[in-house]
């Protein structure tokens, strides 16, 4: 539909949602947000789908969060270097960096710092729900400002991103566009306006 229009329309499109563990998380904080956002309700637009951590970190934290997860009956798909230190994990495909699972399926990387991260953030995603797991008010105050996406996060899981949640009452949809909804919707993102006006003869002067 949106390849055809005439006009711009508001879609409720793919959500290729990640999740970046920066090097100054708490492991604990990062192992909570991680499992919920994959494995809460995996079917959903807002479900993480993809997991990236620092290289700093990720020789402790990695095989944690894995085991976490692969627990939980996550398949894990990773680069080089996430494969390194989880060898259960299976070589991604490069369509796997784009894909929308809705299932139990994670894919990993380990990326050198905080610019390696939103690069692949906006490289990858899908303009829907980011998140960042950091104790570095400054790393997560950049992060929400150059990740480009309806819904930044900062130690909070990617499910958090919902109409309900964010207070608009019932969910229609999420927009990943900029025009002129973004991010979840209720009535009033797709409400117009129709002025109704009563008058006694006025006229413009």
């Amino acid at each position: 539909m949106a390849e055809k229009s005439r006009i711009p329309v508001i879609k409720h499109y793919k959500g290729n949602c990640h999740v970046y563990v920066d090097a100054a998380a708490d492991p604990e904080m990062a192992e909570a947000i991680v499992l919920n956002a994959k494995i809460q309700r995996p079917a959903t637009c807002n479900a993480a789908e993809k997991l990236l951590v620092h290289a700093a970190v990720a020789p402790a934290l990695l095989p944690r969060l894995a085991a976490r997860l692969r627990a939980a009956g996550v398949e894990l798909r990773g680069d080089a270097r996430a494969c390194a230190l989880v060898p259960e994990a299976r070589a991604a495909a490069p369509a796997d960096w784009e894909e929308e699972y809705l299932d139990l399926i994670m894919t990993v990387a380990v990326v050198e710092d905080l610019d390696a991260a939103i690069r692949h953030v906006n490289r990858y995603g899908s303009r829907h729900t980011e998140a960042i797991v950091t104790r570095d008010a400054a790393a997560a105050r950049r992060f929400q400002r150059e990740v480009d996406s309806a819904s930044v996060l900062w130690n909070a899981s990617t499910r958090m991103a919902d109409g309900g949640e964010y207070g608009l009452g019932a969910e229609i949809g999420i927009s990943t566009d900029k025009l002129h909804a973004r991010g979840p919707m209720g009535a009033l993102e797709l409400t117009c306006l129709k002025w109704v006006v009563d008058g006694d003869g006025q006229v413009r002067a």
